[in-house]
Formats: C-alpha cells, structure tokens, sequence
C-alpha cells in the first residue's frame, strides 16, 4: 500500500539539466507515474550545450568526459548509446589515471613573439606540480596553513624558486616565474575561480578524479542528454516554465505540502521538489526561491561554496601555426614574474587572462581550430564585448606571441556563461572558508531530518554543486541526480524492492 501511494506521489524537478533529467529517468524507470520537469530556457541540457562553428560542432559548455572508465556513470552511458569513437573504448585509456592533467604535448609562445623550447621550462612545470600535489594532501590534515591556494602556490613556489634556482641567469628565473603565473591562470579555468586566492586550500583536496584519458562525443555531449529523454514519457518536461517560488512546510502541512509557483502563475502542488538549479543561480535568488527561506546553516554553505565563471573562445585558422602533435598552447607573457592570476586592469587588458588554447582535434574533421580558455571577472567582461572586439584583441594576442603580424582567425565564437541568467556562471569550486561539511549542506532536503510534524523529504537538491566530491563535473550532476531519486524510492521502497521496470535501452 505505501509502495503504491509513493509510485503515485507528484513530483516536480526543477531543472532539465542533466541531474533532473537523470533523477526523473531513475524515478521513472523504478515506477513512479507522476513525474514532471520545469525547465526554464528552451532547451534541455543545462551547461551541457552543443553548438555549431561554421560546419563544426563544438562544446560551448561541457567538454570532456573526465575519467572516462567503468567507475565514470556518463562514460558507460555514452558506450552504451553508441557515443564515442573506438579509441576512447580501448582499456588501456580506461585504466590510465591521469589525476586531472592530460598529458598533451605542450607549445609555448613568449609575448616576445618567440616560441619556446619545452625542455627548458621543465623544471618549473615540475615544480608546479609538486606543490598542487602537496596541496591536494592538506584534506586529510584538516588544517588551513595559508589563506588559500593561491597564497600557499605563490608562497612555495617562491622558497623553491629561492632554494633550487639561485645559480641561474636572472632572465631565465624570471621565465620561470612567469611560467608559473600561466600555470596559475591554467588553475583558475580548471577550477573556475576568478584567482586562486578564492580557492581553500584545506578544501582543495576534496575533489576526486578518476582514472581514464579524457575523452569527447563524436557528434556532440548533447547526444547522452537526448537519450537519456527518449527515456521519459512524452511530456515530462515542459520548457519556457521558471519557477519564482517553492512553497514547502516546516511546521506540517496537507497532503501535498509544496507548491512550486512558475513566473506565468501557474501553481504546481507536489509530494517533492527536486532543485537541480546551478549553484550560481542559487546564490542570486535563494532569498526569494524559498518560503520559508533555507535554513541559516545551508544560506551559509551556498555562500561559502564557490562559483565562477570559465569561458571558452574558438578560433579558426586557414592552416595551423603551431606543431602538429601539440595537444595545447601556453601563451607565457614576461612581464609577470611576480606569479599574477589575474589583471589589474580589466577592461583594458582582459585578454591576458586566457591562459592559451587546446587545440580540437582531430584535424581531419574539424580543420584548424583552437579552444582559448579564460576564468574570473576578465572572462566576465569578455562576455560584454561585441564579437567584432573580441576578435580585434583576440587576433593582436596571438600576432605578438606568435611574431607574425599577418596571422588571422576565419572565424571566432566565445561562450557567455555569466551572463546566462539561468547560471550566473560555469562550475564550482571550494571556496575560502568551505569545508566538507558545506557539500553535505548542499544536498540535505528540506525539511531537515526530525523536523517535527513536518511531511518529510519536500524539497531535495541535486546538481554538481551538491556531489561530495566530482563537483564542477557532468558525472557529479547524474550521480547527484540518481542519488536524490534513490533517496525517494529508499523512503517509500525500504530494502528488498521490486523488480524496476525494463529500460528502452
């Protein structure tokens, strides 16, 4: 009887982004009937968004399956549906754990126009890693011995630089540390921080990788979010529908004791709310999402959390002029061996935030095409420029580092996250001041547990933002997705369930 009164509950998702896409398939596949997603935009797939580029198709918002291996939920969907290219399938690139850093053959350009050998900044690349390694272990002690990442690199790199290089010529010291600075810009764009200076350091290590050599969607990453639909009834999601409100209780309430309230005043009673909202939405319009508002303990935890802005900027080319094995371009400027992440002058001199540029690959298919990369508030005021600007200083950028002051793009297209008023912005990170804790904030329902006469698990969370620890990824979002739809059936469906339905797939 409790089983057949929870199939029957109504549930609203908020968000068809892949974690409500997700949780509402898990929900459906085990049984429930009255499942419905509200999507705000026109679209389905959140910060998974393929786009077109001249006759390319490029990944304006997620772009690799990190980790692809058996352990990796998208990966084995992707395999499933028939995504991915032969190569991406083979074991050995399962089995390879790269901890997060590809290993791509490396191009670096000076902005004194000159292309620089590899071996000679090696030294400072190990460096480098060496200290994000170290940082990564500071989790487990549980003690913040600097203000942030960004103090703990700087200070660091600087003693090391001190103790290992003091016999060098001072310019190629001074290369070094500039080097270290792009490295820096490479850390804001990876954890999509305006500065390292915002990142915890005790925090840092919090995030997982797994093992496999990253990996791309032949034909688009909006290909699993297509399949995964085609696993819902017609009808489950109903797009161009924000919400303004989700009414719950915490003092008891009816038989459906939310109400979720749509900006066309359409009002939606439910048994439970899914909130799969980005966390740079919530940010911006926790006070008003909720009555009564969240708990004091969980506004702070949003707060504390980071959330920022990475950028991408694609530049075509008639032919390429970088190696033909290079799988990225580092743009290394030599006025900034003071180890700097970010500008000081951001209108003026934004452009010096993009760290460089991947470049897409293969070349057979996609011809000469580059991917720049750009964090913070200059990726922010990217976004206000013209594309005609964009393309000016863009073209400037890479005459003075490449020496050629013919060089120009066919084509440029850039990403506008933060303007997006449905993200505010591109991922998470752990924030100054964040610990594990503010992640388990992030995903506890409403209201909380032992809440006294109050109809239990009203509003649940999910999203990347709400998984302990693959945050900022696309597999984070479905798992936090199944992981709420698991946590209604455990409520109406205790251990020993029945046989789910069959999937389509």
């Amino acid at each position: 009887m409790a089983l057949r009164r929870g199939l029957d509950s109504q549930i609203v998702i908020i968000g068809s982004g892949i974690s409500g896409i997700a949780a509402a398939q898990k929900l459906v596949k085990y049984g429930f009937h009255n499942v419905r997603i509200l999507e705000a935009t026109a679209r389905s797939g959140g910060r998974i968004k393929t786009g077109k580029f001249g006759n390319n198709v490029i990944e304006i918002g997620a772009n690799w399956i990190h980790g692809p291996s058996e352990e990796n939920p998208v990966f084995c969907l992707a395999r499933d549906y028939g995504l991915l290219e032969p190569e991406a399938l083979l074991p050995e690139n399962q089995t390879v754990d790269i901890e997060g850093h590809p290993p791509w053959v490396s191009n670096w350009f000076s902005s004194s126009g000159t292309k620089l050998k590899t071996e000679d900044l090696n030294p400072a690349l190990e460096l480098f890693g060496e200290i994000l390694q170290e940082a990564g272990q500071f989790v487990s002690k549980g003690v913040e011995t600097h203000a942030s990442m960004g103090d703990f690199i700087r200070t660091e790199a600087r003693l090391r630089a001190e103790q290992q290089w003091q016999a060098l010529a001072p310019r190629t010291r001074a290369r070094r540390m500039c080097l270290i600075s792009n490295l820096l810009k490479v850390e804001c764009s990876v954890n999509g921080s305006h500065s390292m200076d915002q990142v915890s350091l005790a925090a840092f290590g919090l995030y997982k990788t797994l093992p496999g050599l990253d990996c791309t969607f032949t034909h688009g990453y909006e290909g699993v979010v297509k399949h995964l639909l085609a696993e819902l009834p017609g009808g489950s999601v109903t797009y161009r529908r924000p919400v303004s409100c989700v009414r719950w209780s915490n003092t008891g309430g009816g038989d459906q004791p939310v109400t979720v309230e749509t900006e066309d005043g359409e009002r939606v009673s439910a048994d439970h709310v899914i909130v799969t909202v980005p966390l740079g939405y919530l940010k911006r319009h926790h006070a008003t999402l909720f009555s009564p508002p969240l708990p004091l303990h969980k506004q702070h935890s949003v707060q504390r959390m980071g959330f920022g802005t990475n950028n991408k900027i694609f530049v075509e080319f008639d032919s390429p002029w970088w190696d033909a094995d290079c799988g990225v371009i580092h743009l290394l400027w030599e006025d900034e061996e003071d180890l700097v992440d970010q500008v000081a002058d951001v209108k003026r001199s934004w452009i010096k935030k993009l760290f460089g540029f991947t470049v897409v690959t293969p070349a057979e298919r996609y011809g000469h095409v580059l991917c720049g990369w750009i964090a913070g508030h200059e990726a922010e005021h990217m976004e206000t420029l013209t594309e005609e600007e964009v393309t000016r200083e863009v073209t400037q950028l890479i005459r003075t580092f490449t020496g050629n002051p013919i060089v120009t793009p066919r084509r440029v297209l850039r990403s506008q996250w933060f303007q997006d008023p449905w993200t505010c912005g591109s991922y998470t990170y752990p924030g100054r001041g964040c610990s594990a804790q503010d992640l388990a904030n992030l995903m506890e329902p409403l209201p909380a547990e032992g809440a006294a006469q109050s109809p239990p698990l009203q509003v649940l969370f999910a999203g990347e933002a709400t998984h302990h620890c693959f945050y900022s990824t696309v597999h984070g979002a479905l798992l936090s997705g199944w992981r709420e739809a698991d946590r209604l059936i455990a409520h109406y469906c205790p251990p020993g369930p029945p046989q789910p339905r069959r999937s389509k797939l």
